[in-house]
C-alpha cells in the first residue's frame, strides 16, 4: 500500500513540475497540417521526418495550399569518405556523414530561417567483410537521419 502511494505521489510531482518524456512534443497549432517541401521524397531523413510528424499527431499533406506550415528541405545529402588508409593504401576507416539544411514557414511567413545540421560517425572497414560493412554504413546513415529528425522535431515544437 505504501509503495502504491509513493508511486502515485512521485508521478504527480513529476507531472506537476513540467517534466515530459522526450517523445512528448507539443507542436504549434499552425503545424497541425504540414507540408514537407523536398526535392527527394525517398531519403532516410524525409521518410523518418514524415513518420515522426505523423506519430506526433500532425497531418502531413501532399497539397501545400492546405498546409498551415511548410518545412522546406533545402539540402539533404549523405555519403561517406575515407578517414584513414593502411600501409598498402587500402581504406581501413570510413566516415559516414549527413548534411541537412532546412527552413520552416508558418502562415505564409518564414518563422525559422535556414538551419544547417551536420552529423557524422566513423567505422572500421574490413575488406574481407564487404557486405557486412555496407550494412553497417547503411545502419549508421539511418541512425544519423533519426538523430537529425529528433533535432528538427524538437526545434519545431519550440516555434510559436
Amino acid at each position: 500500500m505504501q509503495a502504491w502511494l509513493l508511486l502515485v505521489l512521485a508521478s504527480g510531482l513529476g507531472a506537476g513540475c513540467g517534466f515530459h518524456l522526450r517523445g512528448d512534443l507539443n507542436y504549434p497549432p499552425a503545424l497541425a497540417v504540414t507540408y514537407i517541401e523536398a526535392g527527394d521524397h525517398y531519403t532516410p531523413f524525409y521518410r523518418k521526418l514524415k513518420a515522426a510528424l505523423r506519430d506526433g499527431g500532425l497531418r502531413v499533406t501532399s497539397d501545400p495550399a492546405e498546409a498551415g506550415g511548410v518545412i522546406r528541405i533545402l539540402h539533404d545529402e549523405t555519403s561517406q569518405r575515407v578517414l584513414s588508409v593502411s600501409a598498402r593504401n587500402t581504406p581501413v576507416e570510413y566516415e559516414v556523414y549527413y548534411v541537412l539544411r532546412y527552413a520552416v514557414d508558418m502562415g505564409g511567413r518564414e518563422v525559422l530561417p535556414e538551419q544547417q545540421l551536420t552529423l557524422s560517425r566513423s567505422y572500421n572497414y574490413d575488406e574481407t567483410a564487404v557486405l557486412g560493412k555496407r550494412a553497417e554504413a547503411d545502419e549508421l546513415r539511418d541512425s544519423l537521419a533519426a538523430d537529425m529528425v529528433g533535432s528538427v522535431t524538437r526545434r519545431l515544437s519550440l516555434l510559436q
